[in-house]
């Protein structure tokens, strides 16, 4: 249940449209919902503010559905991530209105948070690093942020990222998604005056060790703006781009 929602119930039981047998039956699942295989945290948009999130890898298509149905009945947005077709087959069974993100493997329900004010530009390496930039760009773009996605600007051609620099300096964060050895967020953090998100990809050959050199190679950055997520954690990135970018849009009381 997000914050306007509870204000909305709350108010109309101050004006007599609700009993307060109706507002207590709805409050009885309000800090979780026990579904035997799965708690639902109802309670974390009131906290936070965002969307929930469920990480879908792992889950049955089934299993995954019925989260996403709980938490769009009780009126809250919900992301899934590592979400594939057939989780998502399963959920528009009972969600008409999710939308499947196939590239970068995500569901959502539901309307996308306010806008907060936040630009965020995430920028890519090269296209096999979409699945992870593009996880990053819809997390940012349904919590709320103004997204640029910038695509193929690695180092290899470092012109291609000077052509599309005015544009990365438009945003408040940055977050650069890049395999192989990992160096493209350290040039973009000596060319830019925000925080910078790294996001190790494990694309590369052998000795790219499936993400773990890119990953070395953003924490020994010497560009003192970048900070580091987990490979392949676009969600991370655009969860923390958001809050650097603009905070969560609430509803005042």
């Amino acid at each position: 249940m997000q914050r306007d929602a509870l204000l909305a119930l709350l108010r109309g039981l101050q004006s007599g449209e609700g009993t307060p047998e109706s507002v207590a039956d709805r409050l009885a699942t309000l800090p979780f919902e026990d579904l035997g295989f799965a708690n639902i945290d109802h309670h974390r948009p009131l906290r936070s503010g965002l969307p929930e999130v469920v990480f879908a890898a792992g889950k049955t298509p089934e299993q995954t559905a019925t989260i996403l149905s709980r938490l769009h009945s009780s009126g809250t947005p919900a992301l899934a991530t590592r979400a594939d077709a057939a989780a998502f087959t399963a959920t528009q069974k009972v969600v008409r209105e999710a939308k499947y993100h196939e590239t970068a493997r995500c569901i959502t329900c539901g309307a996308r948070a306010p806008r907060n004010g936040g630009r965020v530009a995430v920028v890519c390496a090269g296209t096999s690093d979409l699945p992870v930039a593009d996880e990053a760009a819809v997390t940012a773009e349904f919590f709320g942020s103004e997204v640029t996605r910038i695509t193929d600007v690695g180092v290899a051609g470092l012109h291609r990222l000077l052509a599309r620099l005015d544009a990365i300096r438009q945003a408040d964060a940055v977050v650069v998604c890049a395999g192989m050895e990992g160096a493209l967020p350290s040039v973009v953090g000596g060319l830019v005056a925000v925080p910078v998100i790294a996001v190790p990809t494990s694309v590369g050959y052998g000795a790219s060790f499936g993400g773990v050199t890119a990953l070395l190679g953003m924490l020994n950055s010497c560009s003192p703006n970048v900070t580091v997520v987990n490979i392949d954690n676009g969600f991370g990135a655009g969860y923390v781009a958001t809050l650097y970018a603009g905070r969560p849009a609430r509803e005042s009381s």
